[in-house]
């Protein structure tokens, strides 16, 4: 008998025809028919039942934080991701819009010494997360990933606004990626064809992917991934062959554009402004971390994929920044010329290329832009239904987001991601800039507010750790900053949120502003933090939920291997057979 056979109903082999394995006691090989087996997929995955809603107290008000911690380690998302589809996630995972056309809005607003300090700072802060984050998902490869960990280690309050502000982020994110898909189609077709019809192409492939669980999304990034890390790596050999002189038009470049119009423009005010937009460019980097639950084998598949941040941001961002910085004045007017965040026009990879005097490579950057915003809508979908599923088992969000099928897709909250998806159609009403103005604005700064959590849930579980008689020799996967990092990353999150309050409260040019053009700009720049307060505070009041006491932290609960100790003695010995590239090279990734 096969061996995936013997073991039905202890691992997560979900869709496999289970009438020949000896937990339901039977031995004939019989088959169902295949409508009746992808009809029989989407029933409830039978072998999970969510702990009852705990009553620690005589009104039934106080948060069972155990409870919350079982399902989501029991959860029966399917385990199907490999190393290569998470190694293709962490490197390409962010890249998209916020690089191509985004960057080019910070070089106008800061200059390109701006530009790369900037980035390079929220560079070391994601690196600095990233590795908070692995540490814990290493350990925990729990459903809701940090959202469950701010339950855990902070306060369910405040797990409870992270998970739900998470949500909603990637809920509102996924009618404005297919609009901004649509929009790219116009760079060819100059609105020929009804946008509708490009919606609801957009709609109905993106939900599709997903449907396939967590294998479709996984393979479908994988592809999407291969392509954007070409495209920047092909802009990269061809920025430095321009830069020298080796372009059709024009001779040596150089650091000219450095003096003349010069490296910093609106001063700090215009350095500040930049961190909003380094921010959004990063955006996705912790779905890594969000992955692990449905990961195969995510103690050895997960630090690998943690550890290549480090050259996505290196490779990516800085260098690419670095040389769009040397071929593009920053009072370049095409640089505000878009008329979206996603116009090919306005994207200073393009005016490069376009200065450089190459002509077809435009509408190659423009394809690559449309197939980074179709990622983005992928992992928008994947972000909010594993987020709302992972609540929903904690009893913070209708108990309906917890239906999981027997293939491991959390259908009822992938539902809910394409019921929200049909605002998308809002592209063809006069109002839709007004309606997405205040969409993006909700899912602004959230992505900031879940790495600031991701960090301090790192140094509180570090705190527990220690106090509880742990020590990190017992950890598969030791985060490389260490604490000192998550505390870095903290700060530079707090930075961030300041810069953007500054930003949003007085903006660049905001003497010519009316009061009712900086209300809406504050609001619009700051919206999610009352949100948050939203979730947080009423959530705080009606529950009475404690912060986590170090002592009291469930440090047990979730962890995948029950040998976990004997694994990593046993790989530390493999580890040191190695020889000196390779240890060098495992180091870095």
């Amino acid at each position: 008998m096969a061996r995936e056979e013997l073991y039905y109903g202890t691992e997560k082999n979900y869709g496999r025809d289970s009438s020949a394995s000896q937990y339901y006691g039977e031995s004939s090989m019989h088959r169902e028919g295949l409508g009746k087996r992808v009809v029989d997929s989407f029933k409830r995955d039978p072998n999970f039942a969510m702990t009852p809603k705990g009553t620690l107290a005589a009104d039934g008000k106080v948060f069972d934080v155990e409870s919350a911690a079982q399902n989501t380690a029991n959860s029966p998302l399917a385990r199907k991701l490999k190393g290569r589809h998470l190694q293709m996630i962490a490197i390409g995972g962010s890249i998209g819009t916020g690089l191509f056309v985004g960057s080019g809005q910070a070089l106008a607003d800061g200059g390109p010494a701006a530009l790369v300090i900037s980035y390079t700072l929220v560079g070391i802060m994601l690196y600095c997360t990233v590795h908070a984050l692995g540490e814990m998902a290493v350990l925990f490869p729990v459903a809701g990933s940090f959202s469950a960990y701010s339950t855990r280690f902070l306060d369910p309050a405040w797990g409870f606004a992270m998970g739900w502000n998470y949500a909603l982020q990637w809920l509102v994110v996924l009618p404005l990626e297919i609009v901004a898909a649509t929009l790219t189609i116009e760079y060819w077709n100059h609105g020929s064809v009804n946008n509708a019809a490009w919606v609801s192409i957009f709609l109905v492939l993106i939900v599709s992917i997903n449907l396939f669980g967590v294998r479709g999304y996984g393979e479908a990034e994988f592809v999407f991934a291969i392509i954007k890390v070409t495209a920047v790596i092909g802009f990269i050999i061809l920025g430095v062959i321009i830069n020298v002189g080796g372009g059709p038009e024009g001779g040596y470049i150089g650091g000219k554009l450095w003096h003349k119009p010069g490296a910093f423009h609106n001063g700090f005010k215009g350095l500040c402004s930049t961190f909003v937009n380094a921010a959004f460019a990063f955006s996705g980097t912790e779905l890594v971390g969000l992955a692990a639950a449905e990961t195969a084998n995510p103690r050895k598949s997960l630090p690998t994929a943690v550890k290549q941040v480090f050259w996505r941001i290196t490779l990516f961002y800085i260098v690419s920044l670095t040389l769009v910085g040397l071929l593009v004045p920053y009072d370049d007017p095409r640089l505000l010329s878009g008329r979206n965040h996603v116009d090919a026009t306005a994207s200073p990879f393009v005016i490069a290329i376009e200065n450089a005097g190459i002509e077809g490579l435009p509408s190659v950057f423009n394809a690559v832009i449309m197939i980074a915003v179709l990622s983005v809508g992928n992992s928008s979908v994947y972000g909010s239904s594993r987020t709302l599923a992972a609540l929903a088992e904690q009893g913070q969000a209708p108990h309906i987001f917890a239906y999981i099928d027997r293939q491991g897709r959390p259908l009822v909250s992938i539902a809910a991601a394409a019921i929200i998806g049909l605002l998308s159609y809002l592209a063809c009403s006069a109002n839709q800039e007004e309606a997405f103005k205040w969409m993006l604005a909700l899912s602004g700064l959230s992505a900031v507010f879940t790495w600031a959590s991701i960090c301090l849930a790192h140094i509180r579980f570090r705190k527990g750790w220690t106090l509880q008689g742990h020590t990190l020799d017992e950890l598969a996967f030791r985060s490389q900053p260490g604490i000192l990092g998550s505390w870095i990353g903290l700060a530079l999150n707090i930075v961030v949120l300041i810069a953007q309050f500054w930003v949003g409260f007085a903006p660049i040019g905001w003497k010519e502003m009316s009061t009712k053009e900086l209300i809406e700009n504050f609001f619009s720049a700051y919206l999610a933090l009352p949100v948050t307060l939203a979730f947080y505070v009423p959530y705080k009041f009606y529950y009475r939920t404690p912060v986590i006491r170090s002592h009291n932290m469930d440090l047990h609960t979730g962890i995948r291997e029950l040998n976990i100790d004997v694994l990593i003695e046993e790989e530390r010995q493999e580890k040191k057979n190695w020889p000196r590239w390779k240890k060098v090279y495992k180091f870095f990734c």
